[in-house]
């Protein structure tokens, strides 16, 4: 059975394109539609295609055109800020014959959400750091020492840790917490912001601590499947840098508690920090996130175990052979970018 993936917002995860081209084992064209041409994962795709940006007005007409012109069998997406836009118009866009792997509209809102990723996490009761929204109500925890410097501020809706500060001092705060609205503005995040723009900027807790990230897998349905772990050595930009796997029987029921109360669809990469008496989950983002392809290394083929469930088939237990304490690191390539093959 040939299947036909179509990535959009594929920017630089050339590494997905190549492991769904591996998977797929020439049985399957990948698709993989950008605004740029020059997006790297452009070049390693087996068809690339211009598509106009996600918040223009024709964008889903588009991806409707496409699904039905290349016959897409499967839409992922890789860009938090198109999750919601995706997951609203998922119905009409399967309506075309392709799955779109997305959570529900009430997933993604907690999740897009930071601050309803607080409040999500606090009800269902896992650790999670302390977060305000209002600069005089954190002011106030201060006071109260209930909060602590240093701390982070961040946007409220974010993308690979798009404008983090951390300041030490309330000068500091007053001073970054400006300073983010003035920087959202001009940012991608601005339009997203633009719902609630004067409760837009986090003030949160900074935990001390070992930094984790964790896949947890569901299925098609919502259905656990299982959690793939890894221990954060380094990031860069955002992103996982070094990481080794680990496998360990606490973080497979966090993985599962998760799963169960949320019930989303796919994968979901989560952020985590262990102190020495407590689990902290920070974030969950509904979608590959760029630490990734260290469980994939580590042995969790979720690729391969996407593409068998999109053909109906249940037991994909032979891909998943992940050990405990394999030590990836990521390092650059750099490749020539010719027009790419545009269909």
């Amino acid at each position: 059975m040939n299947l036909n993936i179509l990535f959009t917002c594929a920017g630089r995860r050339n590494y997905l394109i190549n492991y769904f081209k591996k998977a797929l084992d020439g049985n399957g064209i990948v698709y993989a539609a950008d605004m740029s041409l020059s997006a790297p994962a452009m070049v390693d795709a087996d068809k690339a295609i211009l598509v106009p940006t996600i918040y223009s007005e024709n964008y889903i007409d588009e991806l409707k055109k496409i699904i039905t012109d290349y016959n897409i069998n499967a839409v992922i997406s890789l860009n938090d800020l198109e999750l919601p836009i995706l997951s609203k118009h998922k119905a009409e866009l399967e309506a075309c014959g392709a799955k779109v792997i997305v959570s529900s509209e009430r997933v993604i809102d907690i999740t897009f959400d930071k601050l309803e990723t607080f409040n999500f996490i606090k009800s269902i009761g896992i650790d999670t750091p302390l977060t305000y929204t209002n600069l005089e109500d954190a002011k106030k925890a201060i006071e109260n020492k209930e909060l602590n410097f240093p701390l982070v501020v961040k946007p409220r809706w974010g993308s690979a840790s798009i404008g983090i500060d951390f300041p030490d001092t309330l000068e500091e705060l007053d001073l970054a917490f400006k300073l983010q609205k003035i920087k959202l503005k001009k940012s991608i995040l601005n339009t997203v912001s633009n719902q609630d723009i004067d409760n837009a900027i986090l003030i949160q807790e900074k935990i001390d601590g070992q930094e984790y990230g964790m896949d947890i897998v569901n299925n098609f349905n919502a259905d656990y499947f299982g959690s793939f772990v890894r221990e954060k050595y380094s990031m860069r930009c955002g992103e996982t840098d070094k990481a080794i796997s680990i496998i360990e029987d606490r973080f497979e029921k966090l993985g599962e508690k998760i799963s169960s109360h949320l019930k989303h669809v796919g994968t979901l990469d989560c952020d985590i920090f262990v102190t020495e008496d407590k689990v902290y989950v920070l974030e969950l983002n509904p979608r590959f996130g760029g630490g990734y392809p260290f469980s994939h290394e580590a042995g969790i083929n979720t690729a391969a175990i996407y593409i068998e469930w999109l053909k109906g088939n249940n037991d994909v237990s032979k891909f998943n052979n992940y050990q405990h304490g394999r030590l990836f690191s990521k390092c650059d390539r750099i490749i020539e970018i010719h027009t790419p093959k545009q269909t």
